[in-house]
């Protein structure tokens, strides 16, 4: 029976969920040749700037099919209305049979995107954080921050805006959350206090160049997720002692890491894949001191565990 579940549904079954399993599982599949995922469906918008991404797959031997619909338009806030939307679409994929409909406006992507931030911290964050630093005080930047904290007992936050009013909107929700909120419209500022960064932001123009870093730093970038995006200076990558992406195959067009190798300042041979490392066909982090940098451009296995997870919750 064909199920619709709408945002408020979805949003019960995610507070009872833990992805970070279920996404730590896709990046598995992923490296380990399972899944198929074809190359993303992109549209771009100039006026007013937006993207919409269409991503769709599977794990061969598996019951379901995956397509995703997701939106981003970032001046929406001048609307009253959200930056994201979208929805999602389960297949079973024996039989081509639309088994669920998740019309869940954009916070599924939210939450697969959050629980791979921390699948990169658990395997790449060196082991003493001094400040957690956020370039980016929306949505993202909110849920990145709470889906570290089971895993990090650090409480001191470094978060950069784009103006005061949202610097202090996301005061006033973190610090309720046990955390020690610093703003700063200054993202160097950010990179000056901490050593473990998360940048989620829509930024055409590097907002971090190499020299900003502290000795140990490791950058989760998952801003990126179109060719023209860029939140991190190429020198970055250059300097990188470890470069890792979520899907080689999509970062060689989307993302920091194809930003580097349009510059010739990073040799894509030398790139890891999250879920090798996870699965220990690649070292993660060997070194307090080394800069290490997660390339996150969002990949459709992801979107596949979610909905399922969600689907089967439900079934």
């Amino acid at each position: 029976m064909l199920k619709i579940l709408n945002q408020q549904e979805i949003e019960k079954i995610l507070s009872e969920l833990d992805p970070v399993p279920l996404i730590t599982e896709g990046f598995s599949a992923y490296s380990r040749g399972e899944a198929v995922i074809p190359p993303v469906g992109e549209l771009l918008f100039e006026d007013p700037p937006g993207d919409v991404h269409i991503k769709y797959g599977y794990i061969k031997n598996s019951r379901y099919y995956v397509v995703k619909i997701a939106s981003g338009f970032y001046q929406n806030v001048r609307l009253g209305l959200p930056s994201g939307n979208g929805l999602m679409l389960l297949f079973d994929q024996k039989t081509g049979e639309l088994l669920a409909v998740l019309l869940d406006g954009g916070i599924l992507t939210d939450a697969r995107t959050a629980a791979a931030g921390a699948v990169a911290a658990r395997y790449l964050a060196p082991d003493q954080i001094s400040a957690l630093g956020i370039l980016g005080a929306g949505v993202q930047g909110r849920l990145q921050l709470l889906a570290l904290k089971p895993m990090i007992p650090c409480r001191s936050v470094w978060v950069w805006g784009l103006n005061r009013d949202e610097l202090e909107a996301y005061r006033r929700d973190i610090e309720p959350q046990g955390y020690t909120v610093n703003t700063t419209l200054e993202a160097q500022e950010v990179a000056a206090h901490s050593n473990l960064i998360v940048t989620a932001t829509p930024s055409r123009a590097p907002l971090l160049q190499a020299q900003d870093l502290l000795p140990g730093t490791h950058i989760t970038a998952m801003g990126a997720d179109t060719p023209e995006k860029n939140e991190l200076d190429p020198g970055i990558l250059e300097k990188a002692d470890l470069v890792v992406a979520d899907s080689r195959a999509q970062c060689r067009v989307r993302g920091e890491i194809s930003q580097a190798l349009r510059q010739g300042r990073l040799d894509m041979e030398a790139v890891s894949e999250l879920g090798e490392i996870i699965l220990e066909r690649k070292p993660g982090r060997t070194g307090e001191d080394q800069l290490t940098v997660a390339d996150l451009t969002g990949v459709a296995v992801q979107d596949l565990q979610i909905a399922k997870a969600v689907y089967e919750y439900q079934s």
